[in-house]
């Protein structure tokens, strides 16, 4: 006996949209991110351009994500494809954490062997990076909170933004003082800002693609909520996970006792009624399966299982 809603895609279509725009304008910005480290060997540009370039990576597989939850399920894959857009994710951070240990390795060695850059390159470049960022900030931050996959996108190109800050600063710094370590400085500014957050972003995903509770749900309180309706004398086998950060759900097993029996079923006053509205209204799942089941009913899965089964175990 059970009792579900099927997921939608919700604003799917936005979110690819989004995702385009931001990514044609930041290959915009790589390619002129890419003139301005040869020009002047900025290791701050290059940084940028680092970030960059798999910024463009990542807007492309967030794209293909995006794309790809959007696919209808079917009998192979019945929950669709959404968590291809937390997968997407999980990957943007592992290299986006890969280029930050990367330039900070390369601006350690600088440290002890600095090299001059000129400031006005700097700032030119600097300032066409950080306007095309910023665009694609915009376009991103929208859809970021609600959309891992587009959040992880966004973290790239705030990485993007915040580099052309230190960049710009960095410029300053070299055109009024000539200090030649400014610029390795402004790429340590940026590792620093960048790391923490990309390392949540990781384990977030992770998280859910280990079917861990989405956030904000407690799995103990859900449970107590269940056990506290009328006629529910045990809860088990319960289950809370999320297909995307957007789409949790929640499978359970409810144990009734004689006086349940007689409302069960679904109705006004029916115990799979009630549980399912409220799971939807306190803990926001939508997508809930739950069996009803009588007391004397409970080691069912040993006792239905096949004479073949039950000699193995």
């Amino acid at each position: 006996m059970g009792h579900g809603h099927g997921h939608g895609h919700g604003h799917g279509d936005s979110d690819s949209r989004k995702l385009t725009i931001a990514l044609a304008i930041t290959a915009a910005v790589l390619v002129s991110g890419a003139v301005g480290a040869v020009l002047t060997g900025s290791l701050a540009l290059l940084a940028d351009l680092g970030h960059q370039v798999t910024d463009v990576a990542a807007l492309v597989a967030a794209v293909v994500a995006a794309r790809l939850a959007q696919r209808p399920p079917s009998t192979r894959r019945t929950f669709g494809l959404g968590r291809a857009e937390v997968l997407g994710a999980a990957l943007n951070a592992l290299a986006l954490l890969a280029v930050t240990v990367w330039v900070a390795i390369e601006a350690f060695e600088r440290l002890g062997d600095p090299t001059p850059v000129p400031g006005l390159g700097l700032l030119v470049f600097g300032a066409i990076g950080l306007a095309g960022n910023l665009v694609s900030l915009v376009v991103l931050s929208r859809g970021a909170a609600e959309n891992m996959n587009v959040r992880g996108a966004a973290l790239h190109v705030l990485g993007d933004a915040l580099g052309s800050v230190a960049v710009l600063i960095a410029a300053a710094v070299t055109l009024t003082t000539g200090w030649v370590y400014a610029d390795t400085v402004a790429s340590l500014v940026i590792v620093a800002i960048l790391v923490p957050r990309t390392v949540a972003l990781l384990r977030e995903a992770s998280h859910l693609l280990l079917e861990g509770a989405p956030a904000g749900i407690d799995v103990e309180e859900v449970r107590s909520t269940l056990l506290a309706l009328p006629g529910v004398e045990e809860v088990h086998d319960l289950h809370v996970w999320a297909i995307n950060d957007r789409n949790p759900a929640v499978s359970a097993h409810l144990v009734i006792g004689q006086d349940g029996c007689a409302t069960a079923d679904c109705g006004e006053h029916g115990v799979l009624d009630a549980a399912t509205a409220m799971l939807e209204e306190r803990f926001a799942l939508h997508h809930s399966t739950l069996q009803v089941e009588a007391a004397e009913h409970v080691a069912h899965e040993s006792t239905c299982a096949s004479p073949e089964a039950r000699s193995t175990t």
